[in-house]
């Protein structure tokens, strides 16, 4: 079975691809840094030719998604975002439906549904909507913010040398342990979010 990853140029897509191809299916990584609308239509059907499954993980908060501002942290454009991160994963999921792909797996993150609407997960709740109306069987995990994003977080919370952290607990997941996480497999376009915690 061919398995395509679509990635931000991240190591989880790396991770992900060898997991795949240690479970003896073939697998190509396509990473594009400044998001799949950078990628050209020809080259994302060429992809996808054969393709049987797709894992995005293309669309993954960072600081590169905001500004950095001394008196409100990270800054993140949500307009802006939404409008990037919508399009990416609407013209794959077109890819997707006339190359034939029978399954597309979504990487999200644990709480999207249950946070308030704003920012960044504001623009998670769109693209998880998106891929439940694609028609398109799917998967989405939900994963913890990762160990890797540790640094980067901190550099958004961080004024005048104080690092400021919001008052929730938080149990980070190391990215080799998200990238192997099985998503439960949907039996239909109706696919049910599972977590990875």
């Amino acid at each position: 079975m061919k398995v395509v990853v679509f990635d931000d140029g991240g190591l989880i897509g790396v991770e992900t691809a060898l997991w795949v191809r240690d479970h003896g299916h073939e697998v190509d990584v396509i990473s594009a840094p400044e998001g799949l609308h950078s990628l050209g239509r020809e080259e994302i059907a060429a992809a996808l030719h054969d393709c049987a499954v797709v894992i995005d993980l293309s669309c993954q908060p960072s600081l590169a998604g905001g500004t950095l501002t001394e008196n409100q942290g990270l800054v993140v454009d949500g307009e802006n975002l939404a409008r990037s991160w919508l399009c990416s994963t609407s013209g794959l999921l077109r890819a997707e439906k006339a190359a034939g792909v029978k399954h597309h797996v979504s990487l999200s993150v644990v709480g999207v549904d249950r946070i308030r609407s704003e920012g960044v997960f504001r623009v998670l709740q769109a693209q998880e909507s998106l891929v439940q109306r694609s028609g398109t069987s799917y998967s989405i995990l939900r994963a913890m913010q990762m160990f890797e994003s540790a640094e980067d977080m901190a550099t958004a919370g961080t004024e005048d040398w104080i690092v400021w952290v919001p008052p929730v607990e938080v149990r980070p997941v190391a990215l080799t342990d998200v990238a192997p996480t099985p998503p439960r497999p949907a039996h239909s376009p109706q696919g049910t979010p599972s977590s990875a915690a």
